[in-house]
């Protein structure tokens, strides 16, 4: 019986991926879920209550998006090194996008909509990036590092990139869909990420 519960949770939480990067937020309903999984909608309100629940479930699930543990640099961060721990969590966080075309869909869907639902999606990705500076903020005394802006436009570059590669294969004479390009824009992201903490250790 547990087997079988964790086997239809699965093939829901497929399901609404599945449909949202398909058709996205606007049609995403209990009845469409369940079609495309092939199940009662009953057991969708037993096993996630709802909707809300359901999208927040999927928005948890390491299929969408990158658990921390995927993203995360070591050895722990210090002064000196601050800078170099933030570019391989950036590069780090575009691999891990890249390695999710179905999440990368799904983000350029957020582009043109927006309802309750995907305000779910942000706010979970919200406390995944707070929790995750956390852990890097705590450990620094430059306060004068503005470590969530820096990383909000390297992030919102990476994002950028990754759905525009969906469709697009050069963005600005780099080859967005292919290894060798995006070895390119790591090498970058490390760079700059390093340059900014140097530069603010000496301002």
């Amino acid at each position: 019986m547990v087997r079988n519960k964790e086997q239809t949770k699965g093939k829901i939480l497929l399901a609404v991926g599945q449909l949202l990067a398909r058709d996205g937020f606007t049609k995403l309903g209990i009845n469409a879920i369940a079609r495309e999984a092939g199940v009662d909608k009953v057991l969708i309100y037993r096993y996630f209550g709802g909707l809300p629940g359901l999208l927040t479930a999927f928005a948890e699930s390491t299929d969408f998006w990158p658990p921390a543990s995927e993203v995360v640099a070591t050895p722990e961060p210090n002064t000196d090194q601050l800078g170099t721990v933030i570019g391989e969590v950036l590069v780090n966080l575009a691999k891990a996008l890249r390695k999710r075309p179905l999440t990368a869909e799904i983000l350029a869907w957020e582009m043109v909509e927006q309802n309750e639902l995907t305000d779910i999606l942000a706010e979970l990705r919200e406390q995944w990036i707070l929790d995750l500076l956390e852990t890097y903020t705590f450990h620094s005394d430059q306060p004068q590092a503005d470590l969530p802006a820096l990383t909000a436009l390297m992030a919102a570059a990476i994002h950028y990139l990754v759905i525009r590669s969906r469709s697009t294969p050069v963005f600005n004479m780099v080859e967005i869909d292919t290894d060798r390009g995006w070895e390119r824009l790591e090498t970058m992201i490390r760079n700059l990420s390093k340059s900014y903490f140097l530069v603010s250790a000496c301002n």
